[in-house]
């Protein structure tokens, strides 16, 4: 049985997101607002065989690149991804995602009682406690949040 291959087409200018956790293609693109409506062109890859990992999701975005929010938002999701700046069909800079210390007014506490979840003025801060599995530390109430956590709010 002769085994069949896609092949996806170079973009121009755009990100390519590789080495995604397998299965969170769809997470990434959530989280980066992407609807499928835009009239650019968005190539997702899912469970593609992986020489690293046992199988990883990718995604291409013609005409955007990412800002560093964005990047730690991913980061949440995938912590072995890499960004890739596409210009004129060509790499110009790759980058691995890496949380920072501390996660600032990107998710917000899962803990209904918590003060960042008032009408008072405080910011979401978190702790990164450990990247993978993904575990952060609200600087308020001291509650833990998970992956599973920080995706039902995307």
């Amino acid at each position: 049985m002769s085994e069949t291959v896609l092949h996806v087409s170079k973009i121009r200018q755009g990100t390519v997101i590789d080495h995604i956790t397998g299965g969170h293609a769809l997470d990434v693109v959530r989280i980066l607002g992407i609807t499928g409506r835009e009239s650019k062109v968005i190539t997702i890859a899912i469970n593609v065989p992986s020489k690293l990992f046992k199988r990883k999701d990718i995604v291409k975005i013609e005409g955007r690149e990412l800002n560093p929010q964005e990047v730690h938002k991913i980061a949440l999701l995938a912590p072995h991804a890499t960004i890739n700046i596409i210009r004129d069909f060509k790499v110009v800079e790759k980058q691995r995602v890496k949380l920072p210390k501390v996660i600032e007014d990107i998710v917000k506490c899962a803990n209904p009682a918590c003060i960042s979840n008032s009408n008072e003025p405080v910011q979401a801060r978190f702790y990164v406690e450990s990247e993978d599995p993904l575990l952060l530390k609200c600087h308020y109430c001291g509650y833990i949040m998970e992956k599973k956590d920080v995706l039902q709010q995307f």
